[in-house]
């Protein structure tokens, strides 16, 4: 924000009633299924269906392209992703990654593009779309590709290989970021069931729930019309850093939420744990941690909104909650002894989910 001006973090009368609904889902819809989610690999049948409900994925298209037209507002997908991932960080970036390619779409298509894709997504159930941005090496930097695009005539021809892609080949739309010789990283829209597309399924240590896939491109040629005019990689990383780390704040609170009535609850030598010192101070430094990550999450997300510079502020974010959100999973499990280690407890599954903030790129476009 402007230095002239004051960091308000009065939320609108609009974003209040939304966030009461969206954390009613979360407690009511997400919470009581995200562990046999976690144990079976996937959303139980119809749950991404009933997400349609909320509207995220709508509000933001415009009418003429069947969308309910709202003005595009990083503060309030922020809020979102906070407050799914209180329920489950799987679930709610199931739910909300065709957000992050609607964003993309919003951001860079030109108007004869967001007319061909964004009605796909306006629909009434839920459409699987997700961005493909993350590459299978330790030095993964978004900005040096090995999945390549080649100017072949009025196509382009995409070879490489994708890791952590939500929904796999099965997405409607997947938007593919891919280093194109002597342009750099450009942004790809690849329809279902193009030919060279393949999927593989990998089951990772956390983000189950998520259906993430590896996903194999051999010579796919994509029209011309598929490429996106205005692309800009910073911006898209920035925005989805901010989105993950929304994510880790919300699925962190749900640590501190949970580990609060259980040290005050459970006895050791005849008094509450919570009384020992190195517990309380224990939870006084998740609550700590979590504000500082909140605040720095919200500080990006708003500067965003108002159309100011926020790359540092993003950078931040994401250094803080992918540091943080470790330590604050270790700790939730810590604070509950041995029972941290059973998996009656949601406190390993967020501990596994949390191990992924650090690594996700692209993930959610806010």
């Amino acid at each position: 924000m402007s230095q002239d001006l004051p960091f308000d973090l009065s939320l609108t009368e609009e974003q209040r009633m939304t966030r009461e609904s969206l954390q009613r889902f979360a407690e009511k819809q997400i919470r009581p299924i995200a562990r046999s989610a976690d144990e079976a690999g996937a959303a139980p049948a119809g749950f991404l269906d009933g997400t349609v409900e909320l509207g995220l994925t709508l509000l933001p298209i415009p009418e003429i392209h069947g969308g309910a037209g709202m003005p595009r507002d990083p503060m309030s997908n922020v809020l979102a992703a906070e407050d799914l991932a209180h329920g489950d960080i799987s679930l709610a970036l199931a739910a909300l990654a065709p957000l992050g390619v609607i964003n993309a779409l919003l951001d860079f298509a030109s108007e004869a593009q967001q007319e061909a894709f964004l009605p796909r997504l306006a629909a009434e159930h839920f459409v699987p779309a997700a961005v493909a941005l993350m590459e299978g090496r330790a030095t993964f930097e978004p900005a040096e590709l090995q999945t390549k695009a080649v100017a072949d005539g009025d196509h382009y021809v995409i070879s490489g290989e994708k890791r952590l892609v939500p929904f796999g080949a099965e997405a409607e739309l997947l938007l593919v970021i891919a280093d194109l010789q002597g342009e750099g990283p450009g942004a790809f829209v690849i329809e279902k069931g193009a030919a060279g597309v393949s999927a593989q399924a990998a089951d990772y240590m956390g983000l189950r729930s998520l259906d993430t896939c590896t996903v194999t491109f051999e010579n796919v040629r994509v029209p011309a019309l598929n490429r996106l005019e205005n692309f800009d990689l910073e911006r898209l990383v920035d925005l989805s850093r901010i989105g993950v780390a929304a994510l880790a704040v919300g699925c962190c609170q749900a640590v501190l939420d949970f580990s609060i009535p259980y040290v005050n609850e459970r006895k050791a030598f005849g008094e509450p744990i919570a009384w020992r010192q190195s517990v309380a101070f224990m939870v006084a430094n998740i609550g700590i941690e979590l504000e500082a990550m909140r605040l720095l999450v919200w500080r990006a997300a708003s500067r965003a909104q108002q159309g100011l510079p926020f790359h540092r502020e993003a950078y931040l974010a994401r250094v803080l909650c992918a540091d943080k959100a470790m330590e604050i999973g270790t700790n939730g499990i810590q604070l509950f002894g041995g029972a941290g280690f059973i998996r009656d407890y949601p406190l390993e599954m967020w501990y596994r989910n949390l191990r992924a903030v650090g690594v996700l790129e692209g993930a959610l476009m806010v």
